[in-house]
């Protein structure tokens, strides 16, 4: 089988010795490892469909992988399989200003395609902490929200078009940069949040959008998650569609940042409980009034305790380190119980309440770390100790802390996984929260697009 991709692909584009696939063998965390039988690195749609018909023919199973920055191991072989990787589809194809489109390779970093739109003087607005290193392929594979969600939405919603490489070898295109065609099925929506389990996306057709002219940022200390949900009303309520970002940060997750993160400073005295980062960004020149105006009738109504307003360009930046900074500095400080969940955002202050109440009571020791994007209703609600032994043995409770925070999640109406997948972490998780006709819908749907199983086998399913 290696020699027969050699042949395909070239000797260099097949990676075999343990040095070389090691990294593309382990996850961001470090949580899940395993052993692939090589690494293929193909460089064209082409090349991608030889692959995968080759290893179909040989009853090899195949991990699709892009920036390898996934938190939920959707991306690591489990023993045996042939990673493919798809960074050397790296083209921007084209980029059409007059439709406000542009068609990339899957293996663009996510940063590149946001310099191309800004270079054609657009903005691609899907934006997260991983940006440089993430590709649009598993940003699309995942669903990737980040922090501009409930203005833009997330990938599915900036996505007009696929061209996917299928299980059996054949290419799908299906790069339409239409806002409107009615002709069935909308099959781009089977592979984008499917994390490579039905096929390997290779280009995206992807949704452009005026350049913002102005941006105001601020970041404000509040008392509690429940005013921060007002405060959310308010600003939508003044600015509409002009608030971009509103992000949530509690004080154990910015002490993180604190403590690992070189240079950073905490923005406001008073080491407030609960902190809120805000952006307004839009083509109107009265933004930083409508914020400031804002932010006063807030603090006269209690809404708000303190605010620290960027007046600098390097100011905003050093705001938003802070929040980009806090996966990092978790990253840094050790292993901890992670949960990306999502409930309606008028739930956050009800779950933030009764989850910290619960977990407290079952493990008072515990250090709960609450960030992200409560502007969509998606929290980073993570759980450790602060030394080392005790952390190890309150990491063995992780089943018993996901029932704490997962059955209320879904008491609430809310979602086990808001941006980072299934992957190998929650595919047994979810069958919990699934019913058995959404779950055999979804088994039905992989059985008709890989009946052999070979497209990353162990996730998600």
């Amino acid at each position: 089988m290696i020699g027969e991709l050699r042949r395909l692909l070239g000797e260099r584009h097949v990676l075999t010795a343990a040095d070389d696939i090691a990294p593309y063998c382990t996850d961001w965390r470090g949580r899940y490892v395993g052993n692939a039988l090589c690494v293929a690195l193909p460089g064209s749609t082409e090349e991608v469909a030889t692959v995968v018909r080759a290893c179909t023919t040989e009853g090899i199973a195949i991990v699709p992988q892009g920036g390898n920055t996934g938190l939920c191991g959707g991306a690591t072989p489990v023993g045996g399989e042939v990673v493919v990787s798809l960074r050397r589809l790296n083209r921007i194809r084209a980029v059409d200003a007059d439709n406000n489109s542009m068609t990339v390779e899957a293996g663009c970093m996510l940063q590149a395609v946001q310099e191309a739109a800004t270079a054609a003087d657009r903005l691609f607005p899907l934006s997260l902490a991983a940006e440089g290193s993430a590709t649009i392929g598993g940003n699309l594979s995942t669903n990737a929200g980040g922090v501009q969600v409930l203005r833009y939405g997330n990938a599915r919603e900036l996505t007009l078009g696929l061209e996917v490489v299928l299980a059996d070898g054949r290419i799908w295109d299906g790069l339409r940069a239409l806002r409107k065609d009615n002709t069935g099925y909308d099959l781009k929506h089977l592979f984008i949040g499917a994390e490579g389990t039905l096929g390997l996306i290779t280009a995206a057709t992807l949704k452009l959008f005026p350049r913002p002219r102005t941006h105001a940022t601020t970041w404000v200390a509040v008392p509690d998650p429940a005013a921060a949900v007002r405060l959310l009303g308010r600003l939508r309520d003044a600015a509409g569609d002009n608030v971009t970002a509103f992000e949530i940060v509690g004080r154990p997750a910015l002490e993180l940042v604190l403590k690992h993160i070189p240079y950073a400073r905490d923005p406001l005295a008073g080491k407030p409980a609960w902190q809120i980062l805000i952006e307004l960004s839009g083509s109107r020149g009265d933004l930083a009034d409508t914020l400031e105006q804002a932010l006063h009738q807030a603090a006269e109504d209690g809404v708000i305790d303190d605010a620290a307003v960027a007046s600098s360009e390097a100011q905003t930046e050093a705001l938003w380190a802070l929040r980009e900074n806090v996966s990092e500095a978790q990253k840094i400080e050790g292993v901890s119980i992670k949960h990306d969940i999502a409930v309606p955002v008028s739930r956050i202050a009800e779950f933030i309440a009764r989850a910290d109440a619960a977990l407290l009571a079952a493990f008072p020791a515990v250090r709960i770390v609450c960030f992200g994007h409560i502007g969509d209703g998606n929290l980073h609600y993570n759980q450790s100790r602060p030394d080392a032994q005790s952390n190890v043995e309150f990491i063995a409770q992780t089943g018993v802390v996901n029932r704490i925070v997962h059955d209320l999640v879904h008491e609430l109406g809310g979602s086990i996984s808001a941006e980072h997948g299934l992957g190998q972490l929650k595919r047994e998780e979810v069958l919990r929260y699934k019913s058995a006709t959404e779950m055999g819908l979804m088994r039905a749907v992989k059985q008709a697009l890989d009946p052999s199983g070979l497209m990353n086998p162990g996730k998600l399913l």
